[in-house]
């Protein structure tokens, strides 16, 4: 018997997160689980009047539509614990993420996820310039 395991993708309001959903996308039947795309922005971004922004987040959501998942969109001043709650309660056991060029930015998130969710992998797809 297979073990279940539901993946979540973390993407932010860039198209070049296409890349995180495709790469969860085929881990999705190795994993026999759901697959979940999560955005969490502070209450203050004010994503949807920047119009490159939004036009992101629609192609996004339009891509995880194709590969059989729903993109939510969570507005938090504690992203890190809005993305583990999201992660608890949907029993997630597999995080995709993407590497920024801000590497402190990562590595904070990254930490903090891996503190505090046991038995979680994490995996950080490498940046690619483009």
């Amino acid at each position: 018997m297979n073990l279940i395991h539901n993946i979540l993708v973390c993407v932010t309001q860039q198209k070049t997160c296409e890349r995180l959903i495709r790469k969860a996308a085929e881990l999705k039947s190795e994993f026999n689980g759901q697959l979940f795309v999560i955005h969490v922005a502070k209450p203050e971004w004010n994503f949807l009047d920047n119009i490159k922004e939004g036009e992101a987040l629609e192609y996004l959501f339009g891509i995880s539509k194709s590969v059989g998942a729903n993109l939510s969109v969570l507005k938090s001043n504690h992203i890190v614990k809005t993305i583990c709650d999201f992660s608890l309660d949907n029993k997630i056991r597999y995080i995709i993420m993407g590497e920024t060029q801000n590497d402190h930015t990562e590595n904070y998130f990254y930490k903090e996820l891996k503190k505090t969710l046991h038995g979680v992998e994490i995996e950080v797809v490498p940046y690619i310039e483009g």
